[in-house]
């Protein structure tokens, strides 16, 4: 109890920290991402005219705009555009402007290249299709400020130009043909509108619309007969970019034939692709400057490798002729486009190798050869970006920004990999602890002996310990390098297969799944270094993991996803797909018991079943009332130590915690009234425990909720449609006690033994929680929340919750939300000694309560905690658009030493004294005999 006391104490003796000074940017770590850029979408820009140095831009496939510094990777700004379809965002940047231009649904907007401020913004009453940037006017380059062209669709098509300054309209092009609109490009005299028209046949059309830049009037129209090969909209392969020589370019469906058209002609020009292998995807690469050499290449995609065509344009004549060829290579690569005043180069990169070529002849200009990285082992380039240093007829220097095949966006600098960003993770859904192979090992075994009777537990222990001895050299030899460690402040780590493993348990692996089915471990305690990335879809061919489950296990992860029957067992160390049969001979130690009730969604109601018999009839179902839909449901952590089974109050007297493990809570919505419902639930036995109601609620904004121990909370946004009270944002807590009266166990305190599946008082009526709840007034919209988790439970808890509006995480102190604090009176003696303070409906966020203190963490979508190896600290990951990870110690870390701890002058001291009681003791020992002599 005086262990209890001291750490309430602690708690409330001052306002938490969230982190130190000196903790930061060491226990924590963000990678603030982009997600996977798009190769359309990306490009290399000097972010001003005169700027020495160019910045890496893209918009990625999840809608996220940003610029990167291809020195280092470091992000230099970023904004998230509006929700759109993913991969419909679009990019572009005028030649030496200093604002770039993107689009996303029906929102256009211009940005500060250097720094991502606002320039204008524009809302089309459409979805914009396309959008470029009208570099010249009627031969002459335009001014300072290019205007942007864009096609939007929006129940019928329309061209508008747009005032680069402002952002309005100059003129509007509208088509009423009902042809569906593709592309729009631009040329020195005229604007080219693209459509497909469809006949009744089959088939579609490309029809060709000529404006004049400067009044957006028709000049012209012409028809392209490719219904023959066109089926669809991704048979057209290229449609513009080439301000000086705009091109059309298809293929059919057996990608056996390429035809290019120069736009403005109606000359096709048809070319036969390589027959050695079936080509599964074709790509055009081409310039798109205005002064730019009206070359381009095709590459050819096989199964096994790749090859390239390389035509010139005669804008003379308005013909296509082939130029010359790329041997085909037996292995994955990509090719790139890059200018130098009017000259073209392209450099071709595979996963070993960087060639760059001019586009007027096939020899080689410059050749590295790749460095060899554990990250980018076994992945090939998907597409990428390149700038070419050419002097002398010779490629001096080539940097390439790449993305590769595990999702990494990596940087290469000639034969070196500068930087990789794990863009792959923007995507990830879900995350689950894994514990390190020693520790994993050691709870299994504990496990298999805790189920085993004395005799056999012990002779199990017993030849543990004999095959311990194997490693009693090793650990031997390791004690003077500990010993120098703990002195100089370094606690003691070993490596496990490139995992680190330490005293202090702050080396954990989170395993993560992506949207795109890839999976990965990350090491918290090494600040989020990716331990292995595989792709999921590798075990199964024909399904699209988009939405992976994962479930950790004693050394392994179990994967599942709604596309695939049944389930895939990784080993979560190595990432290496584990047989069937080394997952029977782990399961069986997994408890799963009889009476353990599994629940799921299904049509509107909750409904629980059986752990062991998923596929039988539901035990119990709950619907909510008539009219309302769930919205969300939310269940206990199945490791929720509790420390104390009651709260000591200031009296000594005891308030019992009402614990149950099976504890769920379902939010539900009534869209009519504006209403949210609260109803906590008994999983074991589908009963109704407590409901909560609230009015005036802003329905489509998220409630986020959970539970933890004896007590649950909740967000939402109160918004009166009357504008009788202002928007707010409240945070509700509630506390769950066996009965209102201090030493009062409730219905079942008389009991000595109980039913899960039917909890029945005495008078035979269900045994429900006695409920104190109070509600605060936050001062921003919370989407989620988690609740701190450590060993033994003992210290104290705390709210972990995110904030878009500054893009934070914020971890409120449990004492700060407490029910019971005092109302409308100061706390008394006894209130003041249990750490209560007097209510006030505000809370305010005090800026040392930030976890992410000065990072910017966006799009976060879940927050899941661990214990760690000790009990004052937890362990927090977040993951959504970024990943977050720390640690934290809500009652302080009462059980480590910190940094500023001098264990050498601790040492001196000890060795001073004992030198001083050496020297001393005779003296001491001397007076004592003299003093009995004299008596």
């Amino acid at each position: 109890m005086r262990l209890y006391a001291a750490l309430a104490l602690a708690a409330c003796a001052a306002p938490a920290a969230a982190i130190f000074e000196d903790d930061a940017y060491h226990i924590d770590f963000h990678y603030a991402l982009l997600g996977l850029p798009k190769h359309d979408a990306t490009f290399f820009q000097k972010p001003y005219a005169g700027s020495k140095a160019s910045l890496l831009y893209s918009i990625s496939e999840n809608q996220t705009l940003g610029a990167i510094n291809p020195k280092d990777g470091a992000l230099v700004w970023r904004q998230r555009l509006p929700p759109a379809p993913s991969g419909t965002g679009q990019l572009r940047c005028g030649h030496e402007q200093d604002t770039i231009v993107s689009a996303a649904g029906n929102s256009i907007t211009a940005w500060s290249a250097s720094d991502g401020r606002l320039v204008w913004d524009t809302v089309t009453g459409g979805t914009v299709e396309d959008l470029e940037i009208l570099e010249q006017e009627d031969g002459m380059a335009n001014s300072a400020t290019r205007d942007p062209i864009v096609l939007v669709a929006d129940g019928h098509a329309s061209v508008r130009r747009l005032d680069g300054k402002t952002g309005r309209a100059k003129w509007t092009f509208e088509d009423a043909s009902g042809d569906t609109p593709f592309q729009v490009s631009t040329s020195p005299t005229a604007i080219y509108y693209i459509a497909l028209h469809t006949p009744l046949l089959g088939g579609s059309k490309l029809r060709v619309t000529f404006l004049n830049p400067v009044t957006g009037k028709k000049l012209d129209q012409y028809t392209l007969n490719s219904d023959p090969e066109i089926t669809s909209r991704d048979r057209i392969l290229f449609a513009g970019a080439n301000t000086a020589a705009p091109l059309l370019a298809w293929t059919d469906k057996a990608n056996k034939v390429l035809k290019v058209n120069i736009i403005g002609t109606k000359a096709v020009s048809s070319f036969a692709t390589p027959g050695d292998e079936a080509v599964e995807s074709i790509v055009l690469h081409a310039p798109n400057h205005v002064d730019s050499l009206a070359h381009f290449l095709v590459e050819y995609q096989t199964a096994v490798g790749h090859s390239a065509d390389v035509y010139h344009v005669d804008l003379k004549k308005n013909t296509v002729a082939k130029a010359y060829s790329l041997p085909q290579l037996k292995r994955k690569g990509t090719f790139t486009t890059s200018t130098s005043d009017a000259n073209v180069y392209f450099t071709r990169i595979t996963e070993d190798e960087v060639v760059v070529f001019s586009s007027v002849s096939h020899g080689v200009l410059g050749r590295w050869n790749v460095k060899s990285s554990p990250v980018l082992a076994g992945a090939y380039p998907v597409h990428g970006q390149s700038e070419v240093v050419v002097k002398s007829g010779t490629a001096s220097a080539v940097r390439s920004a790449v993305l590769y095949s595990n999702g990494q966006w990596a940087l290469l600098r000639n034969d070196e990999l500068a930087w990789t960003r794990p863009e792959f993770l923007s995507g990830t859904v879900s995350a689950v602890w894994a514990g390190l192979p020693e520790e994993e090992a050691l709870a299994q075994a504990l496990a298999d002996e805790s189920h085993r009777n004395l005799v056999p537990a012990y002779i199990h222990r017993v030849q543990r310990h004999m095959h311990d001895l194997k490693y009693f050299p090793a650990w031997a030899q390791s004690i003077p390098q500990r010993l120098l460690g703990s002195v100089i402040g370094k606690p003691r780590e070993t490596t496990v297969e490139d995992i680190q493993h330490d005293t202090f348990g702050f080396h954990k692996l989170v395993i993560v799944a992506t949207e795109a089915g890839r999976l990965a471990a990350l090491d918290v305690g090494s600040r989020g270094k990716v331990m292995w990335n595989m792709d999921l879809n590798e075990f199964a061919h024909h399904t699209s993991f988009q939405h992976p489950i994962l479930k950790a296990h004693s050394g392994y992860v179990e994967v599942k996803d709604a596309n695939f029957k049944g389930s895939v067992f990784i080993n979560s160390t190595t990432g290496g797909l584990l047989s069937s049969d080394n997952i029977k001979l782990e399961v069986p130690l997994v408890s799963k018991g009889q009476g353990l009730v599994s629940f799921t969604l299904v049509d509107g109601t909750l409904k629980g079943y059986l752990e062991s018999k998923p596929s039988s009839e539901p035990v119990w179902s709950f619907t909510p009332a008539t009219g309302e839909r769930i919205v969300s449901y939310t269940a206990r952590p199945v490791k929720d130590p509790v420390a104390s089974i009651g709260k000591v109050l200031g009296d000594r007297r005891v308030l019992y915690k009402y614990l149950n493990p099976n504890l769920v809570l379902v939010v539900a919505v009534l869209d009519s009234s504006r209403s949210a419902s609260i109803y906590l639930l008994d999983s074991a036995s589908g009963q109704l425990l407590h409901t909560m109601s609230h009015n005036d609620v802003d329905i489509s904004r998220s409630i986020p909720a959970t539970i933890s121990e004896n007590w649950f909370t909740y967000a939402l946004t109160v918004d009166s449609a009357s504008g009788a009270s202002t928007r707010g944002h409240q945070l509700v807590v509630s506390d769950l006690y066996e009965s209102p009266l201090p030493d009062d166990r409730g219905p079942l305190g008389a009991n000595s033994n109980s039913s899960t599946v039917q909890p029945s008082g005495s008078t035979g009526g269900v045994v429900k929680p006695y409920v104190l709840s109070q509600s605060y007034q936050v001062p921003v919209e919370i989407t989620h929340m988690a609740v701190t988790q450590t060993r033994q439970g003992i210290t104290s808890r705390e709210l972990l919750v995110t904030v878009p509006s500054t893009n934070s995480i914020i971890g409120i102190p449990r004492s700060f939300i407490d029910p019971r604090r005092p109302i409308g009176r100061d706390p008394t003696a006894q209130e003041q000694s249990e750490g209560l303070v007097k209510y006030a409906p505000v809370i305010s966020f005090d800026p040392k309560w930030h976890l992410t203190h000065k990072y910017e963490v966006l799009g976060i979508k879940h927050i899941i905690t661990s214990e760690s190896g000790i009990e004052s600290t937890s362990l927090v990951f977040a993951y959504g658009l970024d990943i977050f990870g720390t640690r934290v110690a809500p009652s302080f870390s009462f059980d480590i030493l910190g940094k500023g701890f001098n264990k050498i002058s601790m040492l001196l001291t000890v060795v001073g004294l004992f030198v001083g009681v050496l020297f001393v003791a005779p003296l001491v020992r001397r007076k004592q005999i003299n003093a009995i002599w004299k008596m």
